[in-house]
């Protein structure tokens, strides 16, 4: 059976993610990871592996899973990657709904009228938005903006939010580490780090650091931090991705990242807590005051 359009739709998005992380051969592959990255289910990331595997871009791994085989990936996907005139679309209907210039309820023909897009533009666009939680589809017609923060002070309370939960998250009695979901996002804040942070838009920063966060916080097992966290980062993506934190900063946020996981890796459990304590606090100051 041909490979579904959703399939190829996510080799595609995977493909980009080895791409921008230039991660190297042999580097393997945590569906789970994949899936919070790219806001999907797992599923459709291991039917995507499959047909990766099946071009000879990547390789099952001995103990399962899958690796990394040709770091260049000469690999022709492009009928479904979303090409650079979709992300400036994407990113000024993100910017006209929290200026407020949309409504909370529109249809695809008056996004069509609006933004002179194909038919086949408004499907991916869409897609997107709605994988990443700020839209969704009715039942019966059009499509419904999902809330998110619209003012200073709920971006600021959001960051107040996290620097309550999660340190406690990792405090958690329950907190089991998932040591190689741990290492592959710790990997990634270093090349951030080493440089690659200087090559990323807002919304592939945005969604690296995110997984980050919630990849401790899955650990906690507690189902509450987990949506909780997960929640609040859906409400502030948009706001996120028009604010430009300076890289180089940003590259002092990666290293506390990396020194937060290795903490994490040493099994020194309340050092680790108490620096995420310490850096979201750092974090909040620096993006809410003026």
């Amino acid at each position: 059976m041909p490979p579904t359009q959703l399939t190829r739709q996510v080799a595609a998005r995977i493909v980009d993610y080895i791409r921008a992380e230039q991660v190297a051969a042999g580097t393997r592959l945590v569906e789970r990871t994949l899936a919070d990255q790219l806001r999907v289910s797992r599923s459709p990331v291991r039917n995507a592996l499959r047909l990766l595997a099946d071009s000879g871009a990547v390789a099952e791994a001995e103990r399962g899973g899958y690796t990394v085989l040709d770091a260049d990936l000469p690999l022709d996907l492009a009928e479904d990657a979303e090409d650079g005139a979709d992300e400036a679309v994407y990113l000024a209907i993100a910017s006209d709904r929290l200026d407020g210039a949309l409504p909370d309820r529109i249809t695809e023909s008056a996004l069509v009228r609006q933004y002179g897009l194909t038919p086949a533009q408004l499907n991916r666009i869409l897609r997107r938005a709605s994988s990443e939680g700020w839209i969704e589809r009715l039942p019966g017609y059009g499509w419904e903006f999902r809330p998110t923060l619209t003012s200073e002070q709920s971006y600021a309370d959001s960051y107040r939010f996290r620097l309550t939960i999660e340190p406690a998250a990792i405090l958690e009695p329950t907190f089991v580490l998932d040591r190689q979901a741990i290492e592959q996002v710790r990997d990634q804040q270093q090349r951030l780090a080493d440089g690659a942070i200087h090559e990323l838009d807002n919304v592939e920063l945005f969604n690296i650091n995110h997984v980050f966060h919630e990849t401790i916080a899955e650990c906690s097992r507690n189902g509450f931090f987990i949506e909780a966290l997960r929640r609040v980062d859906n409400l502030r993506r948009l706001v996120e991705y028009r604010r430009r934190l300076p890289r180089d900063r940003g590259v002092v946020r990666c290293r506390e990242h990396v020194e937060i996981a290795d903490l994490l890796l040493a099994g020194r459990q309340a050092e680790a807590a108490e620096r995420m304590r310490e850096h979201l606090s750092s974090v909040t100051t620096e993006k809410t005051v003026s």
